[in-house]
């Protein structure tokens, strides 16, 4: 099934909310470290390390953004339950892929060459990462895409998700990302082209079976993965 275009052609159609977390302003903090960051400024991952205070951000092209606040009960189930399938998985199979939950930072350069932290400009905590190329992977994270990204939407993220982090995965050449829609119990998959472009995406509704690419072999079961939230107040 194609997923329907809106407006720009590449999003399911949905209704967005007027607000998002993301675009809040990012000077404003109070913490136990307070820092004066100028939310206008482009920061690299080396300014990133110095901030030692206990806010959540990300940055996307040198601009920060900041972190939703913790995560519903509804998508923290459903991240739990994801993580535990591709885990399985890939023990099951004896794969030397491995998976990787908020937060957890995924550094994206420009290009292979330009790596060192002072040349880094965008770095993101996808809620669930999978890398088969362990190579990437080092004391700070992973440098470099992943082979599947997962974002599970909340209430003040989903515009974020599907414009500002599609651009950035689609740039960055991860192979496969997944938007998982909680409340609509919907999972909305991307996949790379050979013209390092995403296709349309293709809508998976309640009921339906969810192929990963990235782990040949492995479906998501939806009715599996959404059912033990009918009738439940979360």
């Amino acid at each position: 099934m194609t997923a329907p275009k809106e407006k720009n052609g590449k999003y399911p159609e949905q209704e967005l909310p007027e607000s998002d977390i993301v675009s809040e302003p990012a000077a404003v903090y109070g913490s136990i470290y307070p820092l004066n960051l100028d939310e206008t400024k482009r920061y690299t991952y080396a300014d990133y390390l110095t901030w030692l205070d206990d806010k959540s951000r990300e940055l996307i092209n040198g601009f920060i953004r900041l972190m939703a606040p913790a995560a519903s009960t509804r998508h923290a189930r459903i991240s739990s339950e994801l993580v535990f399938k591709l885990t399985a998985f890939i023990k099951k199979r004896k794969g030397e892929c491995l998976v990787f939950n908020a937060p957890f930072d995924v550094r994206l350069p420009n290009n292979k060459r330009e790596t060192a932290d002072d040349k880094i400009y965008t770095v993101v905590q996808p809620d669930i990462c999978l890398i088969c190329d362990l190579s990437k992977l080092d004391k700070n994270g992973c440098l470099g895409a992943p082979d599947l990204v997962i974002e599970v939407q909340s209430p003040g993220t989903t515009r974020y998700d599907a414009t500002e982090k599609y651009d950035v995965y689609e740039k960055a050449g991860v192979p496969e990302y997944w938007l998982v829609y909680p409340i609509e119990e919907t999972i909305v998959v991307y996949i790379l082209q050979k013209n390092g472009k995403y296709d349309r995406g293709t809508v998976y509704e309640y009921e339906g079976k969810v192929p990963v690419k990235a782990l040949e072999g492995l479906v998501i079961d939806l009715e599996e993965l959404f059912g033990e939230f009918n009738n439940k107040p979360y």
